[in-house]
């Protein structure tokens, strides 16, 4: 996919455009926040100055799906529901192990020759309707540098009743996650290690990411955390703790997913992520005080690994097998079956806004 091609896909809009003192306009859809002089382009290669506004991505997928809420991964959000997922192209960041190159490093990698297709905000709420999904979501390439588009589906979903979220990496302004919390309840962030010069070498800062974590949270956002643990990157249990405790410090409810990396896209060097090494970081997740730790992409691997258990009784309310909810005992006001403590969550779907 050429920028000139990918150019057809776009609007020119000012709502994440800043003027910055040097003369240039600055982007603020993520935390690099490029200063762009005219027709220059950012970091993510995808968005462009013009005159005093941005053009930006508009009007197409690059992936359409009904995924299980599971996948994106939200364990506390009307567990064994639907989620319209839709994807464009870029990414602010490049990581070697991606596990959705070909979407995200669109324009920087030749082999990456995903295509799009023209579609409506309308017609992405329509599928949704017409697939019974519960919510839509932005996922599959870094959504953040196409939340125009986002906010226009997501304001949309809204008003027909459906629950909005991304999945992000995190690396996020506050100017952005103010714009859009009024038409946006989740949020799933990768925290991908807990080391400044690790975060440098995939193109991000973790200080961005961190208070990110916490802005989400202070704004209302229902969040979840992910860390894709990989062998010899941040699977130190040293390094895995630090992860542990900061997501503890903000909140002691965030479920942290600590899920297996498969060798994929530049990734060299390591295997698959060993069970031992997910089942320790489970336990040094829950050692440092996180109520809901989950062990991800080894269905049935870890015994409980993927169940919601109650942290006051130890009651099984969500057990779960890979993506599918074998059985669900959370109701609608996300209580206990077994002693009443209330489980953190969205367990019922909003009404119409």
């Amino acid at each position: 996919m050429s920028e000139v091609l990918l150019d057809r896909h776009t609007r020119v809009t000012a709502d994440l455009a800043r003027r910055h003192r040097s003369g240039k306009v600055e982007c603020v859809a993520c935390a690099h926040r490029c200063k762009l002089a005219e027709g220059a382009r950012g970091i993510c290669r995808v968005r462009s100055r013009e005159g005093d506004a941005l053009r930006v991505p508009w009007g197409y997928t690059a992936g359409i799906a009904v995924d299980p809420i599971e996948k994106k991964p939200f364990f506390h959000v009307l567990p064994g529901s639907g989620a319209l997922s839709f994807g464009m192209l870029g990414c602010d960041m490049h990581c070697g192990f991606c596990q959705n190159w070909f979407t995200s490093q669109t324009l920087r990698d030749p082999a990456a020759t995903t295509r799009v297709r023209p579609v409506s905000a309308g017609a992405l709420v329509d599928a949704a309707e017409e697939s019974g999904a519960r919510c839509v979501v932005s996922t599959y390439n870094e959504p953040l540098i196409t939340s125009e588009w986002a906010r226009e589906i997501f304001g949309l979903a809204s008003r027909r009743g459906f629950l909005t979220g991304y999945v992000s990496n995190g690396h996020a302004t506050p100017e952005v996650l103010e714009y859009l919390r009024p038409v946006t309840d989740l949020f799933k962030v990768d925290l991908k290690s807990f080391r400044e010069e690790a975060y440098r070498r995939l193109g991000g800062r973790l200080g961005a990411v961190l208070d990110t974590i916490r802005r989400l949270r202070e704004l209302g956002f229902w969040v979840e955390v992910v860390t894709l643990v990989v062998p010899g990157f941040n699977d130190d249990e040293s390094e895995l703790r630090d992860m542990a405790r900061f997501v503890a410090s903000v909140s002691v409810d965030i479920p942290w997913h600590v899920t297996a990396c498969h060798p994929d896209y530049r990734m060299s060097g390591g295997g698959p992520t060993p069970a031992r090494t997910l089942v320790r970081a489970r336990e040094i997740g829950l050692e440092e005080g996180l109520h809901f730790v989950y062990a991800g992409n080894l269905p049935g691997g870890i015994p409980h690994g993927e169940d919601t258990l109650c942290p006051s009784c130890g009651a099984v309310l969500v057990e779960r097998w890979g993506f599918r909810v074998v059985s669900n005992r959370v109701g609608p006001e996300g209580r206990c079956v077994e002693c009443g403590a209330t489980i953190p969550g969205v367990w019922r779907g909003p009404d119409a806004r």
